[in-house]
């Protein structure tokens, strides 16, 4: 197994830059290929010099979210530790979700690698390579409390409109349930449709549920009526033949895991810590 010594967590900051562009400080103050090199430890090829540039998707909490002007969250600080063993900061470039299932944005040369709270599917591996999974999610159904709605079938019974967010699992699953669902383009649209009643129920991953309802306004009105366990595993990509960097990114996550600061990260922005999470096997 790959180890860095002296590894430590390290909660990075992230400054806005521009419109769609967030530049995320890195721990490290050199790139081992020289200041003007694209090549860093490893023999990593990278787009830009001196840094890691991330694709992925605002707002999507607790994974990645701007938290008082800064972007921060789970994936945010997974990469940051790719980013550290490869001696660069961490660059994030806030893209169209539909992107990271065509790989379109690696395969330009836009950024190195995508995270974005992907689900690994056989359909998106034809298009970008998966590091190993790091994260074993489930689908929530939240509707309103006192709505007599106890469960997805209930939602399809009472013929109530039914939210996802746009080419997500959570909305794929609806339509194999025989729902067509209200899609909306991020998650905070998401949650804004079942607050003002454009939708009276919908379907996503339960940790962003989970983060919606530490609002107490939002944990007064709504409620998860259904846990759907539908065998999920988030996983980061790269664009396709990138092996080098896919180790790296392999190696990360593997050592996290095993030096307690997967743990201490979940822990950070998920919540109580399941070991299942840690499984190296996807589904």
């Amino acid at each position: 197994m790959h180890t860095v010594p002296g590894r430590r967590i390290r909660v990075l900051a992230a400054t806005t830059a521009t419109a769609g562009l967030v530049l995320v400080a890195g721990c490290t103050s050199s790139d081992s290929g020289g200041s003007g090199s694209r090549t860093a430890a490893g023999g990593v090829e990278l787009v830009k010099a001196g840094q890691l540039t991330t694709c992925t998707h605002l707002p999507y909490p607790p994974f990645q979210s701007e938290i008082g002007g800064k972007v921060r969250g789970f994936d945010v600080s997974l990469v940051d530790l790719v980013a550290e063993d490869l001696g660069v900061r961490q660059q994030i470039v806030d893209t169209p979700f539909e992107n990271f299932k065509t790989g379109a944005f690696l395969n330009s040369g836009q950024c190195d690698l995508a995270a974005a709270g992907m689900t690994i599917t056989e359909e998106r591996k034809k298009n970008v390579d998966f590091s190993v999974p790091y994260f074993d999610a489930t689908q929530a159904v939240l509707a309103d409390r006192g709505s007599g709605v106890h469960s997805l079938a209930d939602v399809k019974a009472k013929g109530l409109k039914l939210g996802a967010q746009a080419q997500t699992t959570g909305e794929d699953h609806a339509r194999s349930k025989g729902f067509d669902p209200v899609s909306f383009e991020s998650s905070d649209a998401v949650l804004n449709g079942l607050r003002t009643g454009q939708v009276k129920a919908v379907i996503i991953d339960y940790p962003v549920v989970q983060g919606w309802l530490k609002n107490k306004a939002d944990a007064g009105a709504f409620e998860v009526v259904d846990n759907l366990a539908t065998g999920e595993q988030y996983g980061f990509t790269v664009k396709k033949g990138n092996t080098k960097l896919l180790a790296a990114v392999d190696a990360a996550i593997e050592d996290a895991k095993a030096d307690g600061t997967y743990k201490k990260l979940y822990e950070k922005w998920i919540g109580p810590y399941d070991a299942s999470a840690a499984s190296p096997s996807a589904s």
